[in-house]
């Protein structure tokens, strides 16, 4: 258990983040404390099974019953009930409110504490100077991890904090004033106008350009930095941040950097032909010391742990697979298939073939005469393949890899009909205390807008993942793109911008 809460700890601080990819140190964390809470059950069984100590159930199980030391005895009991809570919430960690998990996670410290206490008053070898040297140096442990975590905690909240002379934008009602907030908010620099302080959002981030680089032809590099110089929140390779551009535009773009800087991350916008003003705007006007409003980062394309993995990358796609790659150890199992129009079009080729030879497959589709090989590559066989880019690559490629084993992240939406056909929905927002009816003709989106629902919508096409909402009641019907249908029922989640409900009423918890 000192193991698990001290792993914690270095997980929190990203110490070891050098040494491996954040899943697996999750992995590894939940492990241990899977293990503690496995030991201290056959702990427990073994107290009734001695007979020289003959407990019984009751006395493994109730605080104060044991006839042995019934004081330490108890504090072992109560730790072994805050590890099942611990356990427990962790488990269920995507339905909980995150707060409330925290607030459960944190007692894992008193818990450690308590058994610490609890060995070192009830074992029979208490009188012996190695055992109480142990138990106080699992104590000293504790509560320097204790210490370490609260520390860590003020700083962060510290960051967060708005300063004094920052303008808050308040949420009124979202519909109304989403174009002008954006507008304020992402460009409050001369060459577009705007209020010369800072704006922060209360659902978003006020950055500044600290760098601007020509990655490729057609394809610029924007390092961001937040404007009060506070670090970036936490992201994971896969995650992406949204733009808030002029005239209420917003545009997703992913994280290309090394997530363990924490002070700045780049994006990489690749100058569409047919842009409806987010690319130009981008190519054309922003440039260092310009600043923009952004909301996230947000991942729903997150490397999960495996043993080995293919990288399929089409284009700019290579974005959240670059960040993806750079995370893994060199013991890692990974191969790339990288394809572009050209070596000049493709971001990063160069680089990745001079780091990685061995491991990166660069394909100009200008130097070939006949289309890449998928079904060559992906037969290597690995346990995830991972794949980004054009709609006509990604179905390629699923054509060859099960579901299981396949996830992408698509740039547009896929056109999905309704078959539960266009009917009114009633909408009850829980936290909100706010319900209403859907009619067929509107999102459900729209509606939480309109009765000021706090919810932040992005893309509105289905395929950002912002406005993700859990769902507490009815049977949505998902039209998205985000995540595979079978997840967002295991997780109970939608995306109210296009899913609708298969059932006339629907409770979310929002």
């Amino acid at each position: 258990m000192t193991i698990s809460v001290l792993w914690g700890i270095l997980l929190s601080t990203r110490v070891l983040r050098r040494f491996d990819n954040p899943s697996w140190l999750n992995d590894i964390h939940a492990y241990a404390s899977g293990m503690s809470i496995l030991m201290v059950l056959l702990h427990m069984v073994s107290l009734m099974l001695d007979g020289w100590l003959r407990f019984s159930i009751t006395e493994v199980l109730v605080p104060f019953s044991a006839h042995y030391r019934a004081f330490p005895v108890a504090l072992g009991v109560i730790a072994f009930y805050l590890l099942i809570a611990v356990g427990g919430t962790s488990l269920l960690i995507k339905r909980l409110p995150r707060p409330f998990w925290r607030t459960i996670h944190y007692s894992s410290y008193g818990a450690l504490i308590l058994i610490s206490f609890h060995a070192g008053f009830t074992g029979t070898d208490v009188g012996s100077p190695w055992y109480r040297w142990l138990s106080l140096t699992l104590i000293g442990l504790a509560s320097l991890a204790i210490v370490t975590r609260v520390l860590v905690g003020r700083s962060v909240n510290r960051a967060a904090r708005p300063r004094r002379d920052d303008v808050i934008v308040p949420r009124t009602a979202p519909a109304a004033t989403a174009s002008s907030t954006a507008a304020a908010a992402a460009v409050p620099s001369s060459p577009l106008g705007g209020p010369a302080t800072p704006v922060v959002s209360l659902d978003g981030l006020d950055l500044v350009v600290v760098a601007r680089r020509r990655v490729a032809e057609g394809v610029v590099g924007i390092r961001l930095a937040r404007a009060d110089g506070h670090p970036l929140p936490v992201w994971h390779p896969g995650a992406h941040l949204t733009l808030r551009l002029p005239g209420g535009l917003e545009r997703q773009y992913s994280l290309t950097s090394d997530p363990a800087d924490r002070q700045s991350a780049e994006i990489c916008v690749r100058l569409s032909p047919t842009s409806e003003g987010g690319s130009s705007w981008i190519h054309s006007t922003l440039h260092e010391g310009m600043r923009i409003s952004a909301v996230g980062p947000s991942n729903h394309f997150e490397l999960e742990p495996a043993p080995s993995y293919l990288f399929v990358a089409g284009g700019i796609g290579i974005t959240p697979i670059l960040a993806m790659i750079e995370s893994l150890p060199a013991r890692r199992d990974w191969y790339l298939l990288y394809i572009g129009r050209s070596r000049a079009t493709m971001p990063f080729a160069a680089e990745l073939l001079r780091q990685y030879p061995e491991r990166v497959t660069v394909f100009p589709s200008d130097e070939h005469a006949l289309p890449a090989d998928l079904h060559a590559f992906l037969a290597r066989g690995a346990d995830l393949v991972y794949c980004c880019g054009p709609e006509s690559l990604m179905d390629a490629v699923a054509a060859y890899v099960s579901p299981e084993r396949l996830r992408i992240e698509r740039f547009v939406a896929v056109v999905r009909q309704s078959l539960a056909g266009l009917h009114s929905t009633e909408v009850t927002c829980r936290r909100s205390k706010v319900s209403f009816t859907v009619p067929a003709t509107s999102s459900i989106l729209e509606e939480m807008e309109r009765h000021n629902v706090p919810i932040i919508g992005s893309c509105r096409k289905g395929v950002c993942g912002t406005c993700e909402v859990r769902v507490l009641g009815g049977v949505p019907e998902h039209l998205d793109s985000v995540l595979d249908d079978d997840r967002k029922n295991d997780l109970g989640i939608m995306y109210p911008c296009v899913s609708r409900s298969s059932s006339t009423e629907l409770i979310l918890d929002v």
